[in-house]
């Protein structure tokens, strides 16, 4: 079975052989460790020359990690930017796959899901509508079923998206192809309501379409990846690089900038040695329904959180489950239309790297793992040191600060060793030696920067599309500033992450906040007092230390120290307004928004007033009761239930007390509960007035005060 398998993988795959992609991953690896190897032999010679510290054995170890990392990104943009230039023909494109299976019906149906956890109803489902519309205009809208998979907590808004999903089915003729969904106990987060949707539902399927509440998607583009799932059997997971859209704040507008402008160089380079070894981020990702059920179920780790327990990065893990066991999973490189959107503040971002960085860390259980393939195990490696990089920078910098404040307060004049292999093939002295280090390093750093940058300058279309070649390059000196500024203050709140896992502190399960709301000074200096306070430390020790070391870190020590207004600043949406004016940190999409962006912003179809649970004095649970539309959606979706005393019992105290006077899960139950809320709608209606609680005397109030304003202004 092994070898029909292996058989079948060769002879399906468009991307090369076997030997051919081996070939490439020892090229590609080989040329990361021997540059890496080469600038760490060079350190050693500096520090021999200089004289050996107890700290210099250790430095270099971590020197070793470190540059590895940074070796290892810069060669992503390098290598991305040679397939650009001379791998166009050899380069596998999923369009031109999609093209080559015809253009005749699907033969397979194909979900759309959407998972969604205290999300904005009638954003999401502008989304669904912008999506739904876009394929309808392929005319392949029968082979797709949309799913709205709600693991919602929040009581109000279950009831929003009820009415949302209503009023969006009625407009779009949507009945019997969206169906919505919210689970009842939200077991194991996204991965557990994906799981719940594969063995309910998934059956039916060929593939499914995974989705983020932000996440928007081309019409075109999914049929084109439907095709190539089509004709390629044995492709399980076809994963698509999103790009970010819709930046209001200084820091949205960064991040989609520099992902847009650096983010293609990366991705080429990636998919360059990965090939069918590839990984899945979780969403905008188009799964194979089958063997995604046979082989991802995720196992719970040993042990308690924050390392054991569920596993929180679940995509990884589930990529790595469908490559071990013989399907493909591929970089869709070449779609354009896939599109999300990113948290608008710093600290909303590193809220979110909070559960990321858990998650990957997570990871170390599973990467020495049996069996595994060689991408999987790199693919693991590098989620993981996304988050320990930084407290290795971090002690990096503490052994830094060690060793110079010996050699400072020993008094002694550097005796240097000119005995060194550097030396005497070279004969370059210490200080050349130790800039021309310097400007390696700064070279792999900025390396993928200028490489896009030039590029972008030079092809024509992409210029313009960028609004022009000055704001292109005001854009990448800001974000390049900028970034440098966020980088420290970025690695201390990823050591502290990292340090509050090794001791025990998991992480919640929270919304993300997706508006550009701003930060205020005192959340920023509660967040970043203690990088504040440690730069401030940092720096005296380092003026103490000398004025040549001081210059060294004061990239560095500014990060930190400014922190604070940093964060405050690139929080603001009315700076980000101002550079776009400009079309500075602009992107395409932005200059030039693609028609399923355009369908999206015009997307209205969940709002309705004659359907609506958030009017002023009816919101939510309020509407559920009251409003006879509201009552009739929400009980239509309920199973069939009987009414028990206890359940009598509490629609009573609900009806007398309010809701209150409930508990949490007491509001579940009766929510749930069929026979109960059309129980409750009667009694609020029917009921005197001196019988019930004021917010459903106040609500019925509500629809008569309607009336009589409808009565006076029949206009």
């Amino acid at each position: 079975m092994e070898a029909s398998a292996s058989s079948s993988r060769r002879e399906t795959t468009p991307r090369t052989t076997p030997f051919r992609a081996k070939l490439r991953r020892i090229v590609f690896f080989g040329s990361v460790l021997t540059v890496n190897l080469a600038a760490t032999f060079w350190l050693h010679d500096l520090f021999s020359r200089l004289g050996m510290h107890r700290a210099h054995a250790l430095l270099l170890g971590v020197f070793f990690v470190l540059n590895g990392l940074l070796v290892l990104g810069s060669f992503h943009a390098l290598f991305g930017a040679w397939d650009i230039l001379l791998g166009r023909k050899r380069a596998a494109r999923i369009t031109r796959l999609a093209d080559e299976a015809g253009d005749t019906p699907l033969n397979h149906r194909f979900a759309v899901v959407m998972p969604v956890y205290n999300e904005d109803s009638h954003r999401f489902c502008a989304r669904i509508e912008a999506i739904y519309r876009s394929i309808e205009a392929t005319g392949q809208l029968a082979s797709f079923d949309f799913f709205i998979l709600s693991d919602t907590r929040d009581l109000d808004l279950w009831v929003l998206e009820e009415t949302a999903w209503t009023n969006l089915c009625r407009k779009l003729g949507g009945f019997g192809r969206i169906y919505y969904r919210r689970r009842k106990t939200n077991e194991n987060r996204k991965a557990g309501n994906i799981g719940d949707f594969v063995r309910t539902w998934g059956g039916g399927y060929e593939g499914m379409l995974v989705l983020d509440a932000d996440s928007l998607m081309d019409g075109g583009d999914i049929l084109k990846m439907a095709r190539v799932m089509e004709a390629y059997p044995r492709l399980g997971i076809l994963q698509t690089p999103p790009k970010l859209i819709r930046g209001a704040s200084v820091f949205t507008r960064l991040q989609q900038f520099a992902m847009r402008l650096y983010g293609p160089l990366f991705i080429r380079g990636l998919n360059w040695w990965q090939l069918g070894g590839g990984s899945y981020w979780g969403h905008n990702a188009m799964i194979r329904v089958k063997p995604f059920s046979e082989f991802c179920e995720l196992p719970a780790l040993p042990g308690r959180e924050p390392f054991g327990g569920r596993i929180l990065s679940h995509d990884f893990v589930e990529a790595a489950l469908m490559v071990t066991e013989g399907w493909e999973v591929w970089l869709a490189w070449d779609i354009e239309g896939t599109y999300e959107e990113a948290p608008p503040t710093l600290i909303d971002h590193l809220k979110r790297d909070r559960r990321w960085c858990q998650g990957n860390l997570q990871h170390l259980w599973l990467i020495f793992a049996r069996k595994l393939p060689a991408t999987v195990r790199i693919h693991l490696f590098m989620g993981i040191m996304a988050y320990l990089g930084s407290p290795l920078w971090f002690l990096f910098l503490i052994l830094g600060t060690w060793v110079a404040w010996d050699r400072e307060a020993s008094g002694l004049s550097d005796v240097p060793y000119d005995a060194t292999p550097i030396s005497r093939w070279l004969h370059i002295d210490g200080v050349t030696q130790s800039l021309i280090l310097t400007a390696a390093i700064f070279s792999l750093l900025f390396l993928p920067k200028i490489l896009a940058v030039a590029g972008a300058i030079l092809h024509g279309r992409t210029r313009r599309a960028f609004g022009g070649a000055g704001p292109l390059i005001a854009g990448s000196i800001l974000e390049t500033l900028v970034s440098m500024l966020l980088a420290p203050c970025i690695m201390a709140a990823h050591t502290f992450m990292v340090l509050g896992i090794v001791l025990g502190r998991a992480v919640g399960w929270g919304s993300q906040n997706r508006e550009a709301d701003g930060t205020t000074w005192g959340e920023a200096a509660a967040v970043h007092a203690v990088p504040t306070l440690l730069g401030i430390s940092w720096s005296i020790l380092a003026y103490n230390i000398g004025p040549v070391f001081t210059g060294w870190m004061s990239p560095i020590l500014l990060g930190l120290i400014l922190c604070i207004p940093v964060s405050v600043w690139t929080s603001r949406a009315r700076y980000g307004k101002a550079l776009a004016k400009h079309h500075i940190l602009s992107i395409p999409e932005e200059l030039d928004p693609p028609a399923v962006l355009r369908l999206a912003d015009a997307a209205n179809a969940s709002v309705d007033p004659a359907l609506d649970a958030s009017a002023t004095g009816r919101h939510g649970i309020v509407a559920a009761v009251v409003d006879p539309y509201v009552n009739g959606v929400h009980v239509s979706l309920l199973e069939p239930a009987e009414l028990s005393r206890e359940s009598e019992a509490l629609v009573e105290r609900c009806l007398t007390e309010g809701p209150g006077a409930l508990s949490k899960n007491e509001l579940i139950d009766l929510l749930y509960l069929a026979p109960g809320m059309l129980m409750l709608h009667r009694a609020v209606w029917l009921r005197p007035a001196e019988g019930m609680h004021a917010i459903w005397t106040q609500a019925v109030e509500s629809y008569r005060r309607r009336l009589d304003a409808i009565t006076a202004d029949p206009d």
